[in-house]
């Protein structure tokens, strides 16, 4: 409220009514639509049977999470898993370190591969990134992010299981169900209704106070609906199993609506290049040949994802890097992916830098396990992480990364 009434103040009733609408139908709206579908059809999966939560079960669920992530996205694979990973450790004395850990593969570093994803190369698709990019060119750094994490996790969960005295629970032998398997078909809808509104193009769009919404987005977004929709019809019974309620992903909308508008401001600054107030960033991210500085980009881009969302930074610095999609792909190639990296890695820093780490918080809370406040997640997330990506920075691991 605070920022519309300063835009109504600097700008007049007009131009803030339509730096809102913008704001809401141009990004909120997507990417709220998608969060709501997978979070509504991966609630309609139930993992059940026998899981015991040992270190090596607790490293393969974070695996499979990490793995799932490009494929059915970070909140799928969130939702997915989340519940039955917490069930699993329920006997557990120690368990808050194994939801932190799965805040960051899961619902974050595992996104990086696909614009199914994470919302940010959702963003970068609909832009002109072409689908397969992100994979082509980041498998290498994501998979040793990927497999330095689980390695981490393993052994830290090892140290916490060793002073822990195993319950008659925990020496029972894992043994997996699965039911409400109609949702995986629905995913697959629901990924197919993505790519088909990038090929689709009919030229019909509607202006709504400035704000060109066209008719494929709509239409995809009309169709994600029908889907979450068809999945409450099909599955309740799993729905009542997995405990479904809907409070995590209210929360999520309340939350991220009020980022969306509250980063309106910054985005325009970001926008006006040497001419606004984050002049000194355009020089950060340069160099003096004037050629992209891609070691910044990774950082800048990913310390504001950390705290303004991933969504809405991805998409500043994609235009601050010049926003051409074919030239970002090609001789930018470096700075497309040092952006990509930044957004989608370093959401896992706070609980508001990617939609799932907060869901997975609630649902955490919910289930009764002790989590860390704000800034007490930041403090570990950024003992985990910031040491990865500072070894990433100085890695010339790929062809494209040149940050030597």
């Amino acid at each position: 409220m605070l920022t519309i009434a300063m835009l109504l103040h600097g700008f007049g009733p007009a131009k803030a009514s339509a730096a809102v609408v913008e704001a809401m139908l141009r990004e909120y709206l997507s990417f709220i639509v998608l969060l709501f579908t997978l979070y509504t059809v991966t609630g309609g999966i139930a993992i059940g049977g026998v899981l015991r939560g040992t270190p090596f079960v607790n490293t393969g669920v974070l695996g499979l999470g990490t793995l799932l992530a490009s494929a059915i996205g970070t909140t799928g694979a969130a939702l997915l898993l989340v519940r039955p990973l917490i069930q699993a450790n329920a006997q557990r004395a120690y368990k808050t370190h194994i939801v932190i850990f799965f805040i960051i593969l899961a619902g974050n570093v595992g996104g990086a591969l696909t614009p199914l994803g994470d919302p940010p190369l959702l963003v970068g698709f609909l832009q002109g990134v072409d689908f397969f990019w992100p994979a082509k060119n980041m498998w290498m750094q994501t998979g040793i992010v990927a497999v330095l994490l689980l390695a981490m996790f393993f052994a830290l969960d090892v140290w916490f299981m060793r002073k822990e005295v195993p319950s008659s629970e925990e020496l029972r032998a894992s043994r997996i169900e699965v039911h409400g398997g109609i949702n995986f078909a629905l995913i697959g809808l629901a990924i197919a209704s993505i790519a088909a509104s990038a090929l689709w193009n009919p030229n019909v769009s509607f202006d709504v106070l400035g704000t060109k919404v066209e008719l494929q987005n709509l239409a995809r977004d009309a169709s994600l609906l029908a889907i979450a929709a068809l999945s409450l019809r099909l599955t309740p019974e799993t729905r009542k199993a997995n405990n479904f309620i809907w409070e995590p992903i209210r929360e999520v909308a309340i939350l991220f609506a009020g980022i969306f508008i509250a980063i309106i401001p910054v985005l325009a600054m970001l926008q006006a290049g040497r001419r606004g107030a984050f002049s000194w960033l355009l020089s950060a991210v340069t160099e003096p040949d004037g050629s992209p500085h891609e070691a910044a980009y990774f950082w800048l881009t990913g310390l504001f994802s950390a705290f303004l969302d991933n969504v809405p930074t991805y998409l500043a610095f994609f235009e601050l890097a010049g926003g051409q999609a074919n030239e970002l792909m090609g001789p930018l190639g470096g700075t497309l992916a040092s952006i990509s990296m930044g957004a989608v890695y370093m959401g896992g820093l706070t609980y508001i830098g990617n939609a799932p780490n907060f869901m997975i918080y609630s649902i955490a809370r919910e289930r009764g396990i002790k989590m860390p406040n704000f800034f007490g997640y930041m403090l570990r997330a950024a003992i985990i992480l910031l040491p990865l990506f500072a070894l990433l920075t100085l890695l010339p691991i790929s062809p494209i990364l040149k940050w030597e």
